[in-house]
């Protein structure tokens, strides 16, 4: 009798941690996958310093002015799962073969990226600045975390070369964007890509939310990020643990410019290092001393810049 006892109790207190496992891993989806509200996550994981400057300084007032005095449209593209996805094409008043594609962070939008884009534009490159799938303007329940996003990079591509067969085209991103462009790198691209240019991107989604899953929880990682995994194959379509920027740039043939701020303390530095070694492109790297998550161009503006600018035109 005391045996079946033991039994019913181990029974119990199983599936009540299975609950729970459950309830805290739908929550951890709702809190960082599904499109909501992130103000709650932004608490929980205190997105610090640098994610509060980052949101100031790339606010879209900055350079409103500037976009309304030059040739822009706004645009919707067909993603591939038949989602609306909206962008800006910011275009040179005279012709010019280059363009850029500008990815956003995690819960940003297009117009946020008005300040880099300013940069390239008077460098002489056309922009094209997409909202994200679950972001701004753009269809989409859920974020794509740079996984499903990278397939709708290939249709900005593909847009951009419909109507400018000889262009010659840079990926760029910022956080989220970053990891985008990364894990679009590992796809087969036209050879109208020139180079990619990726700003504290992490190495994977899984590693990324590893990273601040203590910081929201304080649970132990398995098995409650084992079923959000699952939770999001189920809902959004891929699994957090196959949205690796380290996988696709070991496939990566185009040259790709990392870049870190050496204080990140979102995206942790170390990432960055793992990603660079396993890229078997052309490659070349810049650590920004005393930079946070996303503001290295705001640290050091005139080495950030030259950076690139050097980068971008060993291969345009």
């Amino acid at each position: 009798m005391r045996y079946k006892k033991y039994i019913l109790a181990s029974q119990f207190i199983f599936l009540s941690g299975l609950i729970l496992a459950l309830k805290k891993s739908a929550e951890l989806y709702k809190l960082a996958v599904a499109r909501s509200d992130k103000k709650c996550l932004e608490k929980l994981i205190d997105l610090s310093y640098e994610e509060n400057l980052l949101k100031k300084i790339n606010a879209p007032q900055n350079s409103n002015e500037w976009v309304k005095n030059v040739p822009h449209q706004e645009f919707f593209i067909s993603s591939f799962d038949n989602l609306k996805l909206y962008g800006i094409v910011i275009k040179q008043k005279n012709y010019s073969p280059n363009w850029i594609i500008i990815v956003h962070g995690y819960n940003g939008f297009g117009l946020q990226m008005l300040d880099t884009a300013k940069k390239f534009y008077d460098a002489n490159f056309n922009i094209v600045l997409p909202d994200c799938r679950g972001h701004g303007k753009s269809d989409g329940d859920y974020i794509g975390m740079g996984w499903h996003d990278r397939l709708d990079i290939l249709k900005w591509i593909n847009f951009i070369i419909k109507n400018n067969p000889h262009a010659k085209i840079i990926l760029y991103g910022l956080s989220m964007g970053a990891a985008t462009v990364l894990m679009t790198a590992g796809e087969i691209l036209p050879a109208n890509i020139k180079c990619i240019i990726e700003d504290c991107g992490y190495t994977s989604v899984l590693d990324e939310f590893s990273y601040h899953y203590d910081k929201i929880f304080g649970l132990p990682h398995f098995p409650l990020l084992n079923l959000t995994d699952l939770i999001c194959q189920t809902k959004a379509g891929y699994k957090l643990s196959e949205a690796s920027a380290v996988n696709q740039l070991k496939k990566c043939k185009t040259p790709v410019l990392f870049i870190h701020g050496e204080a990140d303390r979102f995206v942790p530095t170390n990432m960055v290092y793992k990603l660079y070694e396993s890229a078997l492109c052309p490659k070349d790297i810049l650590i920004v001393p005393k930079a946070g998550h996303g503001i290295s161009a705001k640290v050091d503006e005139k080495k950030y810049w030259q950076k690139i600018f050097d980068f971008t035109g060993k291969y345009l």
